[in-house]
C-alpha cells in the first residue's frame, strides 16, 4: 500500500488552531468559514497531531487566547483532502465550512515559555 494511502488512513482526528473569540461567533453562526488566511487558499486549514507544534510555531508564536478545537475526519466527510505543504507533508484540508457541531473538543491553549501556544488539555 502506498506511504501516503496508509498516513492518511491513520489519522482519525484533525485539528483547528484559532482565536477563542472567532470559534465563539463560529458557535453563534454554526459554521467557521475560514481565516483570511483560508480564505485566500480556498480551503481550511487544519492540522495532525504531529503537525500542531509546528503550525503553533510557525502561525500562532506570540498569540494570546486562542482554542484547539479537534474533528474526526470521518465526520468532514469527502470535503476533507490530504495535500502536500510544509516539507511535503500531507495536511488536512477541508474544502467546506467547518461545522461547529462537529467539534470532538475546544481546549485552551496557553503560550509555553518559548511564547509557542500549547494545549493545556483545559476543556474551555
Amino acid at each position: 500500500m502506498d506511504d501516503k494511502k496508509v498516513h492518511v488512513e491513520m489519522e482519525k482526528i484533525v485539528y483547528k488552531i484559532l482565536a477563542r473569540e472567532v470559534w465563539n461567533s463560529a458557535v453563534s453562526a454554526g459554521e467557521f468559514h475560514g481565516s483570511p488566511d483560508d480564505v485566500r487558499d480556498g480551503f481550511i486549514h487544519l492540522s495532525t497531531g504531529d503537525q500542531l507544534d509546528g503550525t503553533a510555531a510557525r502561525h500562532f508564536k506570540g498569540v494570546t487566547d486562542l482554542v484547539l478545537v479537534a474533528f474526526d475526519t470521518e465526520h468532514l466527510g469527502p470535503a476533507l483532502k490530504w495535500e502536500p505543504s510544509r516539507g511535503g507533508a500531507l495536511f488536512p484540508h477541508l474544502y467546506a465550512p467547518l461545522p461547529a457541531a462537529a467539534a470532538l473538543s475546544v481546549s485552551a491553549m496557553p503560550l509555553g515559555p518559548d511564547g509557542v501556544p500549547r494545549a493545556s488539555g483545559d476543556n474551555y
